[in-house]
């Protein structure tokens, strides 16, 4: 195919790059940021675990304020770096309607409109100063190699966006390039902000991603960006089964789920979902709630009912209540039902601080299109309950209607 041509560049403006900071990147980087800066949410009740010192915690009495919390618009600005040992053969533009406006639609429908992510793409390839294969990208990428990355990255960008105008900061790496390594894409934070321009850099995205990308990708690694934990159990010796804590269900655990909808547990940590959503069970005994699907979009002027059930069973542990149908992020959902899951906020990303409860033990579903069949059909269906072994708590389908409303029955020793 010819070669895209490139836009006229634009007259340079002043280079604005901290050199000292720069150079002293390797130092502050890690893949994991300590925990930051309290910053008050609404009152979340008995149910709402306590955020813990755990990387990406799912405690969410008070929000992490080092991470932007999506419940506005937020600017991102999103760079393509090219290499000299490559000529692109994509176009800048090409390459971002591979992520937007798609990932921008994700958000907007799990947040029932309540947050908007804009994207800047810059559309002009920016030049690294050296070949792709110097860099060593890879998935497990040595401190010292990613920090010369990112510091070639910062430098050559910073010629061309002003950093404190952005929230959040991708950095497109030309896919074609020899030395880029598609499963290297990741979030890099950093132990002490990186100052440029006179802006705090708390973590930036790095995208190594093939035209087209992995399903979901950017959506997936945007979570983190807003503190949301990987999901999925990557196995120590790199073989096995990496979805098997909670399957399809959330890209927080796979991006190729067929039920990519955030949890309500995330909907709630993020802001999405408050007080006249959740509804936490505290009764000893019985108790019968109606649960409206997580994913069916809010009518104008409702509240849009309760989307998730709580039941506090430990200092860190809660058992969370939800039914999922065919709606908006999850329309290719595998069964529809009422899911039940762990959250632990003492658990750190990667470790499993979610783990759906399997409906159905004995049976799979989906078996050719689902990352997990053995919890493709986790959820619950009329008439069905199950028992957490672990807190005695019982939860039931008592019935559902044509509108997608479901009954519950929580029953709490």
């Amino acid at each position: 195919m010819p070669r895209p041509q490139r836009p006229e560049e634009p007259a340079l403006p002043r280079l604005r790059r901290p050199a000292a900071v720069l150079t002293a990147l390797t130092a502050v980087i890690a893949t994991s940021l300590v925990t930051g800066p309290a910053s008050a949410l609404p009152a979340g009740g008995p149910c709402a675990l306590t955020r813990t010192s755990a990387h990406h915690s799912e405690g969410l009495d008070t929000w992490n304020g080092s991470y932007p919390r999506p419940v506005r618009s937020l600017d991102a600005a999103m760079l393509f770096l090219s290499f000299p040992d490559s000529q692109p053969m994509a176009d800048p533009g090409e390459l971002a309607a591979d992520h937007f406006p798609v990932t921008s639609r994700f958000f907007t429908r799990a947040s029932y409109g309540k947050f908007t992510l804009r994207a800047h793409p810059v559309r002009r390839w920016v030049g690294m100063p050296s070949p792709s294969t110097s860099y060593g990208i890879r998935r497990d990428w040595g401190a010292d190699e990613r920090a010369r990355y990112l510091r070639d990255a910062v430098a050559a960008a910073d010629r061309w966006i002003d950093f404190g105008k952005y929230d959040v900061v991708y950095l497109v790496a030309d896919p074609d390039a020899p030395g880029v390594d598609s499963d290297a894409t990741k979030v890099v934070n950093f132990n002490e902000p990186l100052r440029v321009d006179g802006t705090a850099i708390r973590r930036l995205v790095t995208v190594f991603e093939q035209h087209p990308p992995d399903h979901n990708v950017l959506a997936h690694e945007t979570g983190h960006v807003f503190d949301l934990p990987d999901l999925y159990h990557r196995p120590t010796d790199g073989k096995g089964d990496w979805d098997t804590y909670v399957g399809d269900w959330d890209l927080m655990g796979s991006q190729f789920g067929l039920a990519p909808e955030p949890f309500g547990w995330h909907k709630w940590k993020l802001g999405w979902l408050g007080q006249r959503q959740v509804r936490c069970v505290r009764e000893r005994g019985a108790s019968v709630h109606r649960l409206d699907a997580l994913a069916a979009p809010v009518l104008p002027g409702t509240t849009g009912g309760t989307r998730l059930l709580v039941v506090r069973t430990g200092l860190t542990g809660a058992l969370a209540v939800e039914a999922r149908g065919a709606y908006g992020n999850d329309a290719s959902v595998c069964t529809k039902g009422v899911l039940v899951y762990r959250v632990n906020s003492d658990v750190a990303s990667g470790g499993g601080p979610i783990q759906v409860l399997d409906g159905h033990p004995r049976t799979e579903a989906c078996w050719d299109e689902s990352v997990y069949p053995p919890l493709a059909d986790a959820p619950l269906g009329v008439g069905e309950k199950l028992t957490d072994p672990d807190t005695g708590v019982g939860v039931e389908v008592v019935g559902t209607d044509a509108s997608g409303h479901w009954t519950v029955r929580v029953t709490r020793p």
